[in-house]
């Protein structure tokens, strides 16, 4: 499988993690569209929210669980938005499930 997430998560690939455990990796994003722009994914393959299943959709509740500790971390205790894009029309250019966390602004009600 030739996905740059998954090189990531096997090390092949550099990031800059802000935070990791078994299941999943933060790391932040090579081109931020916000002054704090974090992706956080499962370490295991999953293509889309489209692929999430009663057996994998525990990655996911962790990862909700953990979104919230990378926050605070990053002091962005004014707000911040979660954003998961799915599908080529949706803006989803690495077929990895990934969640943006965006802060460090106010940032624009309009949803492209």
């Amino acid at each position: 499988m030739d996905c740059l997430f998954c090189k990531i998560v096997a090390g092949e690939i550099p990031s800059q993690k802000v935070y990791e455990d078994e299941e999943i990796l933060a790391f932040r994003d090579i081109a931020p569209m916000a002054p704090v722009h974090i992706l956080v994914i499962p370490k295991a393959h999953i293509g889309s929210v489209d692929e999430v299943t009663a057996e994998n959709s525990g990655v996911v509740a962790h990862i909700f669980q953990v979104i919230p500790r990378i926050a605070q971390a990053e002091k962005l205790e004014k707000g911040y938005r979660v954003v998961s894009n799915c599908g080529e029309h949706a803006g989803q250019s690495v077929k990895h499930l990934h969640f943006h966390i965006l802060g460090g602004r106010q940032l624009s009600l309009e949803m492209a």
